[in-house]
């Protein structure tokens, strides 16, 4: 049994598949992955999303503005409403990206914050996006009590160093399709040197499809290609990889049943 830790069902082109979210489940389902949480990245698209995964038990759902959507707008009090639904597992996706907007740092710092002391006042973990943003992120994180929730740096495409001072907050690794790449050469040392029982697995879906997929819309059913590859990095067998990042995800999403 997997878990696909982050995927963006809303967000998948169901047309263009000639799919609905029913049957991208059942194909993920029929190659062992059991379980999903559907991240929200803007408020104004989180009511339509959890629409979507109302009739799917086995969909979980976080709550937040991505970096690269605040001025989208943000709303503190809307966003506490929405994320105390219970079927809510976390708030995010939040966090900081001074690759495509450093102009607006000092705001996406700002927000971000707000999505912390939310985690820490509703009593979830995070889901943190984070990139050029390494030293905010974690100053932030502390500065705001993370660690009294604990979370995950989904999609991790950044230094050992940094996993591991996550870790010491008690975050965990999610890796993606991006481990997969020709050129992610860092990422892979990353992924051999840290313990499975720090990482989980995820697509991120519909972006970044894992080889042999790259180019196509990524889909949860791929979760399967990452965990195999983290299985090849670290000479270890794809069912204990599912089942370390299995117990991995029900351990920090605490609201997540089986």
């Amino acid at each position: 049994m997997l878990v696909d830790s982050h995927c963006h069902l809303d967000k998948l082109d169901y047309e263009k598949q000639h799919q609905d979210v029913a049957d991208v489940l059942s194909k993920a389902q029929e190659r062992g992955i059991d379980y999903f949480l559907s991240v929200g990245v803007t408020l104004s698209s989180f009511p339509a999303m959890m629409e979507m995964i109302k009739p799917f038990p086995n969909v979980f759902a976080s709550c937040g503005v991505h970096p690269l959507d605040i001025e989208q707008g943000f709303d503190f009090s809307k966003l506490k409403e929405l994320a105390s639904d219970e079927r809510v597992v976390a708030i995010g996706e939040t966090g900081l990206d001074y690759h495509y907007q450093p102009e607006l740092a000092e705001q996406q710092q700002d927000i971000f914050r707000h999505h912390v002391r939310l985690a820490v006042e509703l009593n979830k973990p995070l889901i943190i996006h984070t990139r050029m943003a390494r030293e905010d992120t974690l100053r932030i994180l502390r500065e705001e009590g993370a660690e009294k929730v604990g979370g995950v740096l989904h999609c991790f495409t950044e230094s050992l160093e940094m996993a591991e001072a996550a870790i010491e907050l008690g975050f965990y690794i999610s890796i993606s399709g991006i481990v997969t790449f020709n050129k992610a050469e860092e990422l892979k040392e990353v992924v051999r040197r840290l313990p499975l029982e720090r990482l989980l697995v995820e697509t991120d879906s519909p972006y970044l499809a894992p080889v042999p997929h790259r180019g196509k819309q990524n889909q949860p059913a791929y979760t399967r290609e990452v965990a195999a590859y983290i299985a090849s990095l670290k000479g270890t067998t794809i069912e204990k990889v599912a089942e370390a990042t299995t117990n991995n995800f029900f351990t920090l999403f605490g609201g997540a049943k089986r």
